[in-house]
């Protein structure tokens, strides 16, 4: 038996270092549900630290050792450095540790059909759009999402069915910790490779990912997916694009007011029914095709899973519409890779603003600098682009990478050092009938909120 299994039966106080984490505060909502009492700490003050809060959840405010008195178990995230003061305290005390992923894992084996979620792009939005629906059609799912699911306003759901749907992420092989019984691969593209190193450790945890389910679903048009799959047997597998060629496919596409998906869905050449997508983008329409097929894996009929889409409006910090301004909208979106600044970008240059003005906040010094021509090409798509310096994270900049090599490459591109600057900038640009697009998957989003209090 897994060890983190073995004290999550026997344990009830447990401590999350880094509660606010994307990945952390969903596993904290499952377990506050479930009757643990739990505690945290955090470096930084964020919406999802006042959602924890308001669950009667504490939260400390930076870390010391003395958080952690009275934890039976330790959870903390991937981005805590060792030198954490409640880390080495933790180890010193004997108190079990694990890292988030570990105690994901021995969430999953609570359940008896997992779906996990995985792919370069688009797992929070699949997670989520799978999760409203199966919510929506009463099936009573319990999920882990990497975003806010706007219908619950958490991002942690806990259901009395045993269906579990979690998105599986690739980073440091934490999906490797999963037990699904379904496994979603949505995309599979360069990223995480100042962990992964190369394209082929890459492809081949994906393949492990596959080969740990009973069923795979998995993007049949994108070639380094089926690369990954190629090494794959003795599942049920389900291909899902635009091509006929896959079990299900989209076709008849249409883009309403420019941005918005309404396709014909079919399955095997048979018509299940018309998907009208209420989130922007053509990428969306993958998304949902996975959607409805993990749906169907999950006991719903295709045509209630595609009746159910128009219903999600989006997950927090995926093309978020945050407000209106002084006849300027402001979005707020997670995309922190150039494949993903692309397709938010083009969506919202289709969506007949005066001007889209994109503020971009770098994530990670190895991925600015790996990708830095790939990033310079696609803010180019907005009107115009103005960038923060780099968010570090869990790096050192041992790459010697800055915003200003970035803006080099950028014709019209600014950067300020602080928020306070980027966000005065922005604001002195925009004219009614335009959008401010916040990016990036830090605290970008704190900007959008600087302009709208100005505004106010």
């Amino acid at each position: 038996m897994f060890e983190a299994d073995q004290y999550l039966d026997r344990v009830k106080r447990i401590h999350f270092i880094g509660i606010g984490g994307s990945g952390m505060c969903p596993l904290a909502e499952i377990l506050h549900a479930k009757g643990y009492e739990l505690s945290g700490s955090d470096n930084n003050e964020t919406d999802t630290l006042k959602r924890i809060r308001a669950l009667g959840i504490p939260v400390m405010m930076g870390q010391r050792a003395e958080n952690i008195e009275g934890a039976e178990m330790i959870v903390y995230t991937a981005a805590i450095m060792p030198d954490n003061p409640e880390l080495i305290a933790a180890k010193n005390s004997g108190i079990p540790t694990f890292e988030r992923s570990k105690l994901l894992g021995a969430v999953s084996r609570k359940f008896g059909k997992c779906i996990g979620i995985s792919g370069t792009h688009g797992k929070t939005t699949t997670t989520s759009m799978l999760t409203q629906v199966l919510i929506e059609a009463g099936a009573d799912p319990s999920a882990v999402i990497g975003g806010k699911l706007p219908m619950t306003g958490t991002n942690g759901i806990t259901g009395k069915s045993d269906l579990f749907v979690c998105e599986a992420c690739e980073f440091s092989n934490t999906f490797l910790e999963l037990s699904p019984s379904c496994s979603v691969i949505l995309n599979v593209d360069a990223d995480h490779l100042e962990f992964f190193k190369t394209m082929e450790n890459l492809e081949h945890s994906f393949s492990l990912f596959a080969d740990m389910a009973q069923t795979v679903i998995y993007n049949g048009d994108d070639a380094n997916t089926r690369k990954v799959m190629e090494s794959v047997s003795g599942k049920e597998c389900v291909t899902f694009g635009l091509d006929k060629a896959n079990d299900w496919y989209a076709e008849d596409i249409v883009m309403n007011n420019g941005a918005f998906p309404e396709f014909d869905v079919y399955y095997k050449g048979e018509k299940q029914g018309r998907a009208v997508l209420s989130v922007p983008g053509s990428h969306n329409v993958y998304n949902a095709l996975a959607a409805v097929a993990s749906a169907v894996y999950a006991g719903l009929d295709a045509a209630t899973a595609i009746q159910l889409l128009p219903t999600f409006h989006g997950a927090g910090r995926r093309f978020e519409k945050l407000g209106e301004y002084h006849g300027v909208t402001i979005v707020d979106d997670y995309a922190h890779h150039p494949a993903e600044l692309k397709v938010t970008l083009d969506a919202a240059k289709k969506m007949h603003y005066k001007k889209v003005i994109a503020v971009f906040q770098p994530f990670t010094y190895s991925r600015t600098a790996m990708l830095l021509d790939d990033f310079a090409e696609v803010l180019q798509i907005p009107d115009k682009v103005i960038m923060t310096e780099i968010m570090g994270s869990r790096e050192k900049n041992t790459y010697n990478i800055y915003t200003k090599d970035l803006a080099a490459k950028i014709p019209g591109s600014e950067w300020y050092n602080t928020f306070e600057q980027v966000a005065k900038r922005a604001e002195e640009l925009a004219e009614e009938g335009d959008m401010i697009i916040t990016l990036g998957c830090g605290d970008v989003y704190k900007i959008a909120h600087i302009i709208m209090d100005d505004w106010k």
